[in-house]
């Protein structure tokens, strides 16, 4: 007989991993226990060598679906020592906090299956769950996840459920949000004012006649706040928007099934299988020519849409009622953090909803829907919120406590605690009061689950991000950290790259060493510092930011770097028709004096630029908006050339102007708008390679916004692959700027300890 002791740490809380155990351990004969603690599960198990090896093999190889483990180690092994039972023990506290946080979890196909049937006590229940699904980092509390530490505590479970959830052999043997009819949580129909209207089943049915009649409806989910309409309805759609005041950004929609959004969406087997795991996020499609049921005004001129399938009981249980694809959009004003509270919800959101579905179970944190898209057959994640964060990274190492404060826009928070990263979820732009609020409860959730005390705040290098300002407040020292080497940094983390590397990161904006505007960066890396060996010949944007939201002032800036005054004269071009006789004045004595006229090297702009040349867009309602346009333009047929360019290897310099004056004399040849897009993006990915293969690393990360557009990516990918190089790209982690914040905390980390 032997005794093992077994750490296991990853996503092993919250998912069935200690129930699971037990029935191992009956299966295989082996005594002990098992129980959780502030790092993850420990095991102790006794019994014969063959019984612990095949023991050990399954705990990896048949752990629960939602489960992810990161290491599994044996941390002792004792000859002798008796038999018995095996149990399941109380959880302990540990000195230092770095267990995985589980995210919520989609509802599980047997909670589904109990709760269509009839005969069933939970029957038509919206709030079932299990170990395997149902809510977890959205109403946890406090470290080891047990009830009493969830909003789950003022809710005492009725006899049969604390019968279930003390029986080892049962699937809701300790699932803390455990409950029934008899002794859960429970829906009301309110009106906009705050006045109940129904409840229960009556509540539900009264929200899809709203539904059905055209009505606005705010509807209280897992993380927050969902503003749902009819999708179908151009009506219900604009009232949405315009109540929204977001007008044109793609609003996600919600399919009953996933054959109902295989009618109107291409779905591939990546697709198929993101949309229906128990993350279930957002998942961007190509929508069908033709066989489209959702309204133009869902996604504007889009060919792609965003679409998820219910994932909570309560989504599921109105899909089935209502039997048609609504928007399910979070439930703020724009710039604003979603809703979680109900009276909270009805004073923000009363000017939007005609009527609010809302329950009793109180939203620890607000967590928004996670956006994902397939590059390769693999998922990349763009925003991280419900199912994918929080998200931990293993260091291999303990580290120094640091916290990462993010950059303004898209702005995530990340902690390091032990051998771990753990990065939080969605958080959006740090530009209105109620933003700042949800940043600071943020913080204050990742402080007091880790019991984390920073002995450094890494932030960005931009003087006027308001996290910048924030991490000035913290009470440790600041370590500024150039906006492109943190993602370079988030995506070496991801893949645990120690450098060197080639990074190339490209994005709209983040302040550069030289005070220059960067964002087409070629650096460099390794985890204790940075070069920058190539970037994105520079031009000035005239209005400085103004350019963020006006594509034309990017073309104009382009124009002036390429043609000099002449380009004024080039009035044959979308871009310099878009202005009026007076504004091409001023811009051009911007441009002429450099006035209000900032450089910069951005090939986000680069990209604004180009889809204003070809005319797609001159002003953006939304961040993205014309390259996000620019990539859809290519349609399904892509060409396989390119356009001219130079690139000087003495000073880094890649010159995107001859690709200019091609592009110029196609629009002006009148040569189509797919062709013109999709050389241009074809002369991209051979910069890439051309600057990869003068630099002579093998290991390249794509990172940065830019490289959210699959086409771009792919093409990289590819190329570099071909060139015999290996391209690295983001899975988990966004690379867009919710990663930044994993970057800054690598750099942070690095600082520390190189001071000790």
């Amino acid at each position: 007989m032997t005794t093992v002791t077994f750490r296991i740490e990853g996503v092993v809380q919250g998912v069935g991993f200690r129930p699971f155990v037990f029935r191992l351990a009956l299966r295989h004969g082996v005594a002990g226990w098992v129980r959780n603690d502030s790092e993850g599960v420990t095991v102790e198990a006794r019994g014969n060598t063959d019984a612990l090896d095949c023991f050990e093999h399954a705990l990896v190889d048949d752990a629960p679906a939602a489960a992810r483990i990161v290491s599994l180690r044996r941390e002792r092994v004792v000859a002798g020592g008796i038999g018995g039972a095996f149990a399941i023990a109380a959880s302990a506290p540990a000195d230092a906090v770095s267990a995985f946080i589980s995210p919520d979890l989609a509802v599980c196909d047997d909670c589904r299956r109990e709760m269509s049937d009839p005969t069933d006590r939970r029957f038509a229940y919206p709030f079932i769950n299990c170990t395997n699904c149902g809510p977890r980092y959205s109403i946890i509390q406090a470290l080891p996840y047990d009830r009493p530490n969830t909003t789950m505590r003022g809710f005492t479970m009725c006899e049969a459920c604390e019968a279930e959830y003390r029986d080892p052999l049962h699937r809701r043997f300790h699932a803390q949000p455990n409950a029934c009819q008899e002794c859960g949580p429970s829906v009301a129909l309110w009106a906009r004012d705050g006045t109940e209207q129904a409840r229960d089943a009556h509540a539900i049915r009264g929200t899809a006649d709203a539904l059905r009649a055209g009505a606005v409806v705010a509807m209280k989910g897992l993380g927050g706040f969902h503003l749902m309409a009819d999708a179908r309805s151009d009506a219900a759609v604009s009232l949405l928007r315009q109540r929204k005041r977001r007008e044109e950004k793609p609003l996600a929609v919600m399919y009953p099934s996933l054959d109902m959004a295989c009618r109107d969406c291409v779905v591939d087997e990546a697709e198929a299988a993101a949309l229906t795991s128990p993350w279930a996020p957002i998942a961007l499609l190509r929508r069908r020519d033709g066989h489209d049921g959702v309204s133009d005004h869902v996604a504007p001129g889009s060919s792609t849409l965003g679409v998820m399938l219910p994932y909570t009981p309560l989504h599921g249980l109105l899909a089935d009622d209502i039997g048609f694809p609504v928007v399910a959009t979070s439930g703020n004003l724009s710039e604003e953090p979603i809703c979680i509270d109900e009276r909270e919800a009805v004073m923000r959101l009363g000017d939007i909803a005609d009527v609010f579905l809302v329950h009793d179970r109180p939203i620890a944190r607000q967590v928004d829907d996670s956006v994902v898209r397939v590059f390769r057959g693999g998922t990349t994640v763009l925003r991280a919120g419900r199912g994918y964060a929080p998200f931990s990274i293993d260091l291999g190492r303990q580290a120094p406590p640091v916290l990462a404060v993010g950059p303004h826009m898209k702005n995530t928070i990340a902690v390091s605690s032990g051998d771990k990263a753990f990065v939080g979820q969605h958080i959006g732009t740090l530009d209105t009061p109620q933003a700042l609020e949800a940043y600071r409860r943020a913080h204050k959730d990742l402080a007091s689950l880790y019991a984390h005390e920073p002995v450094a705040v890494a932030r960005d290098l931009h003087p006027d991000y308001a996290s910048t300002a924030y991490a000035a407040g913290v009470g440790a020292p600041t370590v500024a950290v150039q906006h492109h080497y943190a993602h370079v940094l988030s995506c070496m983390a991801e893949h645990r790259l120690a450098g060197p590397v080639l990074g190339v990161a490209w994005d709209g904006t983040g302040h550069g060493d030289d005070g220059t505007v960067w964002g087409g960066e070629f650096l460099v890396a390794t985890r204790d510092g940075y070069e920058r060996v190539a970037h994105l010949r520079p031009f000035r944007l005239p209005g400085g930011d103004t350019a963020a939201r006006e594509p034309r002032r990017s073309a104009v800036g382009l124009l002036h770097a390429a043609y000099g005054d002449g380009a004024f004269a080039m009035r044959g071009l979308p871009s310099v028709a878009a202005f009026s006789q007076a504004e091409r004045r001023v811009v051009g004595q911007m441009l002429a004096r450099g006035v209000n006229a900032p450089l910069t090297s951005s090939a986000g702009r680069l990209f604004d630029g180009f889809a204003s040349l070809v005319g797609l867009k001159q002003r953006v309602a939304f961040e993205g908006q014309a390259a996000m346009m620019l990539e859809q333009a290519i349609g399904p047929t892509a060409p396989d050339e390119s356009y001219e360019y130079e690139y000087d290897a003495a000073t880094g310099v890649l010159d995107w102007s001859p690709m200019l004056r091609c592009a110029v004399a196609d629009v002006t040849g009148s040569v189509a708008t797919s062709e013109i897009a999709g050389r241009y993006h074809n002369t991209l990915v051979a910069m890439i390679v051309t600057v990869a293969r003068s630099v002579g690393i093998d290991d390249i990360v794509l990172t940065g916004g830019c490289f959210q557009n699959a086409y771009l990516t792919e093409g990289a990918v590819n190329a570099l692959e071909a060139a015999g190089m290996q391209p690295h790209w983001h899975c988990r982690v966004p690379p867009n700027d919710g990663g930044v914040a994993l970057g800054q905390l690598m750099a942070g980390i690095a600082q520390m300890e190189g001071c000790d």
